[in-house]
């Protein structure tokens, strides 16, 4: 059953539209399960699908902007321009 789930969420974050959207799905997915086999109650799988989905949203949106990059300058300032 717990497979099944598994199988349905993944499915699911990949149906999604945008990459920020595809990466929290996955990211939730991943840390639910990641969390409830580590610590073996729902707390734990709650705790990692909502870091998970933060971390894969956060990637996923980086990875919408093709041909952009993160550039830093001398002060330590982030900036993004083409690569």
């Amino acid at each position: 059953m717990k497979k099944a789930i598994a199988l349905v969420l993944v499915a699911l974050s990949v149906a999604s539209c945008t990459q920020t959207e595809k990466g929290a799905g996955i990211g939730a997915a991943s840390g639910a399960i990641i969390g409830g086999a580590i610590t073996g109650n729902v707390r734990g799988a709650a705790v990692g699908a909502a870091i998970g989905g933060v971390s894969g949203a956060l990637i996923g949106h980086v990875s919408e902007q093709p041909g952009q990059c993160y550039y830093r300058d001398r002060y330590g300032r982030r900036y993004i321009d083409r690569c």
